[in-house]
């Protein structure tokens, strides 16, 4: 009985374990560690070992901020990734590349949250990947190239290029999927010219409208230099610990609503450092990329939940609580100009100042980049399938809604881990896991065939998936929504 297995990569040989009875190998990696002269850098090319190197720990933590970072762990070698798989001995099996979510300031690939064993044993050979957050991924410095985390997802793209079928995958038949600020990664690879031809599909949960200017980024770059008292260039920043630097974010999302007159969108956000619109890396917003045709459609699985912003308030212990001068600035901030505030009024007239900043919210931050990728593919002739997740998280006494987050346990089927259990309760009710079985079949099909099993979305019909203790395909639930942004697509935040 295999109880080690082995894989071939180009780089060298591995040696993994079972998990479950499924090969596992955790650890591997993709780039060299981005410290001393790598550090800010472009990821450079991993180096080779002799011998079988051991594949059984997740890589160390990237560096976290935010009010939910993972514990640090030692080590450097942050750019890791890990492939559970069906058979190492398989042939071309599909693929599915994972990117965590966490605002673009945190999160790893080993959580468990993220565990592939329900997708494995479907047949998908899963690659999760760890890349770099905040400010060592994301802050605009001089001397430095902009969006290193996206180079640091497109250098894992190639390693699975270069990889994969040492594990039973095809190369030909790559899925990028991704959830927050891992499905909006998703949006930016679908359009970077860098990332081309190193995935056939993507599937994109809940895509974050985080962009900013260069302009803008170069006032956070400089605040956060401010704080920790040096030039705000990579030379200078290089010189502070990262750990350190990352807490410099966390300190500047705290007082992000001081920088609200001039910071405008950003601030009102709560993150700092997010990816920038840079004209190289990232040419332009992915839903003008795709609407006016500079880049080539896919197969795309896109959607987001029907009650995204609950979870922020309910985690800041808000719920319940906004008031009218709350909304007000909330509109203001958020809704399209001119009129997008008083449109809101007008469309929900019975609405309180919870309801008014909720929806505006999860519309600005999450609903309608998500809806405008699904129209912008479909635009620029690749096939969208779009989805809205309305089933209310049972825990909590159902306070939650439909969350943001809620998806990513249910697709997984990870009911049992801490997320899970905090969002499904302990342990899940029958409806739960049929949803469950529901949603992952969904993301099976897709990896495997391009269909998710429902009609595709085009602009006429608008044709949805609701997935729902009683799930069904009907026109786009949220039209209200729909036609306040109608022709107003996510644009990059910039000063006021």
């Amino acid at each position: 009985m295999l109880t080690q297995p082995v894989a071939h990569t180009a780089e060298g040989t591995l040696r993994g374990f079972l998990d479950r009875g499924l090969p596992v190998f955790r650890g591997i990696p993709y780039a060299r560690p981005p410290v001393g002269p790598l550090r800010f850098a472009a990821p450079a090319p991993p180096e080779r070992w002799d011998g079988v190197r051991e594949a059984f720990e997740f890589g160390p933590v990237v560096p976290q901020s935010g009010p939910l970072p993972a514990a640090p762990t030692q080590g450097t070698d942050w750019l890791t990734l890990n492939v559970c798989t069906p058979d190492p001995g398989a042939a071309a099996l599909p693929v599915l590349v994972w990117i965590h979510g966490g605002a673009f300031i945190s999160g790893t690939s080993g959580d468990p949250l993220y565990d592939p064993t329900e997708l494995a044993r479907a047949g998908l050979v899963v690659v999760s990947v760890n890349y770099r957050v905040g400010a060592e991924g994301f802050a605009l410095f001089e001397g430095a190239p902009a969006n290193r985390a996206f180079l640091d997802q497109i250098a894992a793209l190639e390693w699975v290029q270069r990889n994969i079928a040492g594990f039973g995958g095809d190369p030909g038949r790559v899925t990028i999927a991704g959830q927050s600020a891992g499905a909006s990664s998703v949006a930016a690879l679908l359009t970077m010219s860098r990332a081309r031809g190193l995935f056939r599909r993507a599937v994109a949960h809940t895509v974050g409208g985080n962009l900013c200017t260069p302009v803008l980024a170069a006032e956070v770059t400089a605040a956060l230099a401010d704080q920790l008292g040096t030039a705000p260039t990579a030379a200078a920043l290089a010189e502070v610990d990262p750990w350190r630097l990352a807490a410099a974010v966390t300190d500047l999302g705290t007082a992000l609503p001081e920088h609200l007159a001039r910071w405008g969108r950003l601030a009102q956000t709560g993150v700092a450092t997010v990816p920038v619109v840079d004209g190289e890396i990232l040419a332009e917003e992915p839903w003008a990329a795709l609407a006016a045709g500079r880049a080539a459609g896919t197969e795309l699985l896109v959607g987001h939940t029907r009650d995204e912003f609950r979870l922020f308030s309910v985690l800041a212990g808000r719920h319940g609580t906004f008031t009218e001068e709350e909304a007000r600035t909330a509109l203001a901030q958020l809704a399209p100009p001119p009129d997008g505030p008083d449109d809101y009024r007008t469309a929900l007239p019975n609405a309180t100042p919870e309801d008014l900043l909720e929806a505006v919210s999860s519309d600005a931050l999450f609903r309608m980049p998500s809806l405008h990728l699904a129209e912008g593919n479909a635009a620029a002739g690749g096939s969208s399938y779009l989805f809205e997740l309305a089933f209310p998280a049972p825990a909590l006494g159902g306070v939650l809604g439909a969350c943001h987050g809620l998806d990513v346990p249910l697709a997984f089927g990870t009911l049992d881990s801490p997320i899970g259990r905090h969002f499904l309760g302990d342990p899940p009710g029958p409806a739960t896991v049929e949803l469950s079985c529901e949603l992952q079949q969904a993301w099976i099909r897709f990896v495997s065939t391009g269909d998710p099993g429902w009609a595709r979305y085009e602009p006429e019909r608008q044709l949805t998936r609701v997935f729902d203790t009683r799930s069904e395909t009907v026109r786009y639930p949220e039209q209200a929504s729909r036609d306040i942004w109608s022709g107003h697509t996510p644009t990059a935040f910039d000063l006021v």
